[in-house]
Formats: C-alpha cells, sequence, structure tokens
C-alpha cells in the first residue's frame, strides 16, 4: 500500500507538467524505479488507474524500468550492481570485502511522458 502515496507524487508531477506544455492526453509515463524501492509495478499502475480522474491523464500506462542496487566498496573503492533476489552477501566481486554503502537503489524518477 506503500505506492498510493508515491504514485499520487507521480501523479500530480505529470499533471504539473501536461499543463504547463497544454498536453491534451498522456498517453504512457515512463519511470525508472530502483529494485530495493518495494515498488510493485501493478499495483502502481492500479492505484495511478484508482487517481487518474483527470481525462488528460485517464487510461495512461505506466512503463517501469527496473534500475538496478548500486554499491560502493569501502576497502578498495570499486563500485558494483547487487541483484537482492540471488546476491546474499552484497560482498564486493572485486576484494570480497562486505564492507560497502549503498550508492543508489531506493529511488524512481520519471524520465519520459508519452502525450499528445
Amino acid at each position: 500500500m506503500h505506492e498510493l502515496p508515491i504514485v499520487n507524487n507521480i501523479l500530480q508531477v505529470v499533471l504539473r507538467h501536461a499543463l504547463a506544455h497544454k498536453v491534451k492526453k498522456v498517453l504512457a509515463i515512463h519511470i525508472q524505479v530502483s529494485e530495493m524501492s518495494g515498488l510493485e509495478d501493478q499495483w502502481m499502475q492500479k492505484y495511478f488507474d484508482y487517481l487518474a480522474k483527470d481525462d488528460i491523464v485517464k487510461g495512461a500506462r505506466l512503463v517501469v524500468e527496473r534500475i538496478p542496487v548500486m554499491m560502493q566498496c569501502s576497502d578498495c573503492s570499486a563500485s558494483y550492481k547487487v541483484d537482492i533476489r540471488t546476491d546474499q552477501t552484497m560482498a564486493c566481486p572485486k576484494c570480497g570485502s562486505i564492507n560497502s554503502t549503498m550508492v543508489s537503489g531506493q529511488k524512481y524518477f520519471i524520465t519520459n511522458l508519452e502525450a499528445i
């Protein structure tokens, strides 16, 4: 259910840009979603459909691109991707250290709008 406030934020940004650019209809909203965000594609679309009552955005689809978690090793400074579904330790592939910091992995971004 944490998708609801996030989808509402996305909707508000889209509406603001659509009105500012005199868009007649938004067809699709492309977003990048980090793997660790916990956001589920199907729930984001369901909540978007529920909230999108304005004719400009009604019926628009969300196109979700997943972004991997990026870590940086505190010991050797290597940057690396982590697949949170399979990597249990998130250890650095270069030196094996588990002493690392998450660089990215919990955010979401609107990257593009398809509109007429």
